[in-house]
């Protein structure tokens, strides 16, 4: 029988795009890599890659073959998650990226709890506004917040809910100019953006009983940073929508007012993708259940003044 690892480079090193990343994934010198190939071709009687400078690709016997190393790479990653769910209780290491803001906010805080109750599993999370590439990274789940989940490719989804945006003013701002009670009323409020072209912006606005309105406003401050926003909001420099996720506290302790509750701008989706189901270790399994849980335990729920 062929030497099964064989099997495993092989699939590595077309799914990572090449024998240097391929190497780093595996723990394998790049050199002993070509060479285990170049033996695995020599023993089939047939090329499975073509080799150029710039990147390798699959011949036609390498196509069929790269299938069947995934099944048997997957099949035994299936083997090793049914003797690990025999251990009573998760333990190794789960990798984990996050967007900046939603880190901050919502998972700092909640994932000493998780930490507590599994001893046993170390989290490593890196704060990111970058896209990873989850198998190029070696990273075992990504959060992503976005308004579908459309561009997240092949890779598997859960979706954790939606965040709703909320308008939000400091009581100081909104006694000096007064407190909207219409969309028309929102004009008169100063506010603060993420961007502005030539100046001026827009939010798009739902209401009660599927109603819309477009706020155009030219912001006093633009920042790309939802963080610098709210800073500003605390300070009464203006008004601006940010994740209810951002600003629950700060609006229970009174410090932050909704404006305009009902009228929002449209929620999005906190997402975590991972690469596969199969295969997936107790611990990312643990840490999957324990997000969809408790990442949105609280919710602004806004009332007219």
């Amino acid at each position: 029988m062929h030497d099964l690892n064989d099997m495993v480079f092989f699939a590595e090193v077309v799914d990572r795009g090449g024998f240097a990343p391929a190497g780093r994934s595996l723990g394998v010198p790049k050199s002993r890599l070509s060479r285990r190939i170049s033996e695995l071709e020599a023993r089939l009687g047939v090329r499975l890659l073509q080799r150029t400078t710039r990147k390798l690709s699959l011949t036609e016997a390498g196509e069929i073959y790269h299938r069947h190393c995934i099944a048997v790479r997957e099949e035994a990653e299936a083997a090793n998650e049914a003797v690990a769910r025999v251990q009573s209780e998760p333990r190794g290491t789960v990798r984990v990226t996050c967007p900046v803001n939603l880190a901050q906010t919502t998972l700092g805080p909640i994932l000493p709890r998780f930490i507590a109750a599994h001893p046993q599993v170390r989290l490593e999370m890196q704060v990111t506004n970058r896209v990873v590439d989850l198998v190029q990274e070696g990273v075992d789940v990504a959060l992503r917040v976005r308004f579908n989940p459309d561009d997240s490719g092949s890779l598997v989804v859960k979706n954790l809910g939606r965040t709703s945006f909320v308008l939000v003013a400091s009581p100081e701002l909104l006694e000096r100019v007064g407190t909207p009670v219409s969309p028309e009323d929102l004009h008169r409020v100063p506010t603060v953006a993420m961007s502005a072209l030539d100046g001026r912006t827009s939010w798009p606005l739902a209401g009660p009983g599927g109603s819309d309105f477009e706020l155009q406003h030219r912001p006093v401050y633009t920042a790309d940073d939802l963080l610098m926003l709210k800073l500003a909001v605390l300070q009464g420099t203006g008004m601006t929508a940010l994740p209810d996720y951002m600003c629950i506290d700060e609006v229970r302790r009174g410090l932050l007012r909704p404006v305009l509750p009902g009228w929002a701008p449209s929620s999005m989706q906190v997402l975590a993708v991972f690469p596969s189901r199969r295969g997936m270790v107790p611990a990312v399994r643990r840490f999957l259940d324990f997000l969809g849980e408790n990442i949105f335990s609280e919710r602004i729920v806004a009332q007219a003044a």
